[in-house]
């Protein structure tokens, strides 16, 4: 049965998109089956493995709104990475909140019902959500094993935090009890900067060992790679972004191996 993972922050910019595709890609790259979810009506992370996204695509508004089942034939875009496939964000999912919220007393458990039979096939689904903390961020999280956070090095990225991790208990305790955090991710990471080392102090702080000893730095090269399709594994793996995004990948799954024997 595989693990459904989510995405997210409220703060936009801090690298949410590039976490999800490139992590998604190395897992794949390292021989499991991953399945990319973009509930971003933006489409960043379908714009960045190449999906197509025209209005009217089978995407994850068309399982949402109930025209079809995640299993049908047409639904699930495969990319460029052997074992990456993608549920493409389109501008149709635009709408989705409002009608969600129309839906009542179940809306926050429309995306868990709808992605059940995927964990059955696939290793891990990881889910892109849009920056913010509405229906389409609570029915991830609801659908979801874990949540990891990237946190950008600066004072605002602070801010807010607070409101996530609040969030992330309320649909703890009242639609899904299993959520865990899966961890926190320092992204645009300068250790040049005091201001990111204190930041990084914080977070470490409140964190401890929920924080990935990976940081991923700023380099130009992530910032490219989606305007060509590409995760940075096919762009540019020998980047200072490319590796720490292997690196991740690594220390993404130590930490899922021990995950697996405190289980047991």
């Amino acid at each position: 049965m595989g693990r459904t993972i989510t995405f997210t922050n409220q703060k936009g910019g801090v690298g949410k998109t590039t976490t999800c595709v490139n992590l998604s890609a190395y897992l794949a790259r390292l021989g499991y089956k991953v399945l990319l979810v973009d509930l971003d009506p933006q489409g960043n992370a379908s714009s960045g493995v190449a999906a197509t996204k025209n209005k009217g695509t089978p995407s994850v508004y068309t399982i949402l709104s109930g025209q079809m089942n995640i299993d049908d034939k047409g639904l699930i875009q495969a990319t460029k990475v052997p074992g990456l496939f993608v549920l493409p964000s389109t501008i149709d999912l635009a709408g989705a909140e409002i009608e969600l919220a129309k839906i009542g007393r179940e809306q926050g458990e429309i995306l868990s019902k709808k992605l059940a039979p995927a964990k059955a096939v696939f290793d891990y689904i990881m889910i892109d959500c849009p920056p913010s903390l509405g229906l389409l961020t609570v029915n991830a999280l609801t659908a979801s094993d874990s949540v990891l956070i990237p946190i950008q090095c600066e004072f605002f990225a602070l801010e807010g935090l607070s409101q996530l991790i609040n969030t992330v208990k309320i649909i703890k305790r009242a639609l899904n009890p299993a959520l865990e955090i899966e961890g926190v991710l320092l992204t645009m990471y300068d250790p040049r900067s005091k201001l990111t080392l204190q930041v990084a102090e914080e977070i470490k702080k409140y964190f401890n060992d929920k924080l990935f000893d990976v940081k991923i730095p700023r380099n130009i090269r992530l910032a490219e790679a989606p305007s060509f399709g590409l995760p940075i594994m096919l762009y540019d793996k020998r980047s200072q972004g490319g590796k720490a995004y292997e690196e991740l990948a690594i220390e993404f799954l130590k930490k899922e191996r021990r995950r697996k024997q405190q289980i047991k």
